[in-house]
């Protein structure tokens, strides 16, 4: 894992991009993952024989990890999907569904150290 401090807002820094020093980030700042995301490595990817599924696992467990290591960013984004579910006029639960998508995307485009 990186060895950079803890980034802007206590927000820790992303790890390098390998499967285990992202375990090691989530194991150390988002600890509430950990079970899912062994869970998911065990099933898909531990004793498989075919690596092509490991590029698609860590794009969902980076992106989820850049998500839970900034609590306010990952608050406001459950806070739009769950005031989406209440939302009764389609267009404005749209419109929140889109800005949690866009937030978690650029989430997960942060780069090892940000």
């Amino acid at each position: 894992m990186t060895t950079a401090a803890i980034g802007t807002g206590g927000v820790p820094p992303m790890p390098e991009k390998t499967p285990k020093a992202l375990r090691a980030a989530i194991a150390q700042h988002a600890p509430k993952l950990l079970v899912d995301f062994d869970r998911h490595w065990r099933r898909d990817i531990a004793d498989a024989y075919d690596l092509a599924p490991v590029p698609a696992f860590m794009a969902r467990w980076w992106g989820e990890y850049a998500l839970a290591r900034d609590p306010r960013l990952e608050t406001k984004v459950h806070c739009l999907e769950d005031d989406a579910d209440r939302e009764p006029d389609f267009d404005r639960a749209k419109a929140m569904i889109e800005e949690a998508g866009r937030l978690r995307r650029a989430a997960g485009k942060a780069e090892p150290g940000q």
